[in-house]
């Protein structure tokens, strides 16, 4: 059996930049959306004249779709993250420029008939309304509300409604006709997730930073060494993703 400090030692050492979660095989898992959205997001690009994709992360999602546009361009802000996005997007003919996560984005108005975002970390819905032509589709999957509160609320104690809802897909549905969107369709779903060590734990919070601010192994030490001997005891700690399916048009 592996000790708590092996485990903890080795999630410290996995680099973290990109969105590939294949270190997680074996220790981790979480169930995926039943619509698909790489699937349905490759169909949408192989009907597009120009496309862009909003905080790309390492390119991982938009490198999988079968046939991109003539002009096809990512945004990404994080310096690792744009790095490997670069390495990734650029032999397969996908520009990818370095932009801040809050708009203005550096393209004209108008630009693209399709803008598509996997996991956001807000979606800007007048920037993308500015951003898409007459007719345009944004089309994208959505962290929704109370996203894997169990794991963040294990840290930092129970969370103010208001932040549970956050995010929720009624108010961004909001947000989009008050940029003047159609919304076509938006879903959700939860997922189970299944943390089966702690250093599972440790690298999902050192990856996925704004889930526990701030969190470093030596200021949750002691939650950490409960945890570890909680998933040896009962098995793996269980919580829940929220995804949304969001959709929407900007009138013709």
């Amino acid at each position: 059996m592996t000790s708590f400090e092996d485990l903890v030692a080795e999630a410290e050492a996995a680099p973290v930049a990109g969105w590939d979660f294949s270190w997680f095989d074996g220790r981790a898992s979480e169930a995926r959306p039943s619509w698909g959205y790489q699937r349905r997001m490759g169909e949408r690009m192989a009907m597009a004249k120009a496309a862009l994709d909003i905080q790309t992360g390492g390119g991982e999602v938009l490198a999988g779709v079968p046939k991109r546009p003539p002009l096809c361009v990512a945004t990404e802000g994080w310096p690792p993250n744009l790095a490997k996005a670069t390495a990734r997007l650029h032999p397969l003919g996908t520009a990818v420029v370095a932009a801040p996560e809050e708009p203005p984005l550096p393209f004209a108005d108008g630009a693209f008939d399709l803008v598509v975002s996997r996991h956001p970390q807000k979606p800007y819905f007048a920037e993308v309304a500015r951003l898409l032509s007459p007719g345009g589709t944004y089309f994208a999957q959505h962290v929704g509300p109370a996203s894997v509160f169990e794991l963040v609320e294990y840290f930092l104690g129970p969370q103010p409604e208001n932040i549970r809802r956050a995010r929720h897909p009624e108010l961004e549905r909001a947000e989009a006709e008050a940029a003047g969107l159609d919304v076509v369709d938006v879903r959700m779903e939860w997922l189970r997730m299944e943390f089966h060590d702690v250093g599972a734990v440790v690298h999902f919070l050192r990856k996925v930073v704004w889930m526990v601010p701030g969190f470093t192994v030596e200021k949750y030490g002691v939650r950490l060494r409960e945890l570890h001997e909680r998933i040896q005891a009962d098995g793996p700690f269980v919580a829940h993703s929220s995804r949304v399916l969001f959709d929407a048009r900007k009138p013709a």
